[in-house]
């Protein structure tokens, strides 16, 4: 027997194989109930429940990931913001001294280089402050808000009228919209 016919009754053994198990396949079909039918659908309707179910699960987690990396972003954003406001706060200390003594500093003599030299560190820092998007809270002619200032007395005073801000005693600030330190103010009654 040469190659060619051993290959040849190879594929017609095949053949026969093949149409062997098709035959079995549409008896089988032949032979099912409509009970199979309906045990096969039922089947088919729990597995699509599960499918759903494992697909709802699995959005639900995506989304509370979602969700959490959010969450974890802006606590990070927020304890940024609130290191920084501290950090400033102790500068507007340093501000408060530098403004003082610049209020006090002598115009002659050998010490007015050196107050020269304070103002050109105020500068400096003041710039730093505002580069940093620190405000002065605005206080002429306004009336008392709690909510930015802080009263320390209250005055009678004949030109203005009551809640309103006579003078600041210690200057207020904001960062944004938070406030850094509250101003302290006279208020008129």
């Amino acid at each position: 027997m040469t190659n060619e016919s051993i290959s040849q009754s190879e594929n017609h053994e095949m053949d026969q194989v093949a149409s062997g198990e098709a035959q079995e396949t549409v008896e089988a079909l032949q032979e099912t109930t409509p009970d199979d039918v309906q045990v096969l659908k039922d089947e088919l309707i729990e597995w699509q429940t599960k499918a759903n179910e494992y697909l709802d699960g699995w959005q639900r987690a995506r989304a509370d990931y979602a969700n959490y990396k959010k969450r974890v972003e802006r606590d990070q954003a927020q304890a940024h913001q609130n290191a920084t406001a501290n950090a400033i706060r102790r500068f507007l200390e340093v501000k408060d001294d530098l403004e003082l003594a610049l209020k006090n500093r002598p115009n002659q003599g050998d010490d007015a280089g050196w107050a020269d030299g304070v103002e050109l560190i105020y500068r400096k820092l003041a710039a730093f402050l505002e580069a940093e998007g620190v405000s002065i809270i605005e206080t002429d002619g306004k009336f008392f808000d709690p909510n930015f200032h802080e009263a320390i007395t209250h005055e009678v005073h004949p030109e203005l009228e009551s809640g309103q801000i006579i003078a600041v005693l210690k200057q207020g600030y904001r960062m944004g919209d938070r406030v850094l330190r509250p101003a302290q103010v006279r208020v008129a009654s």
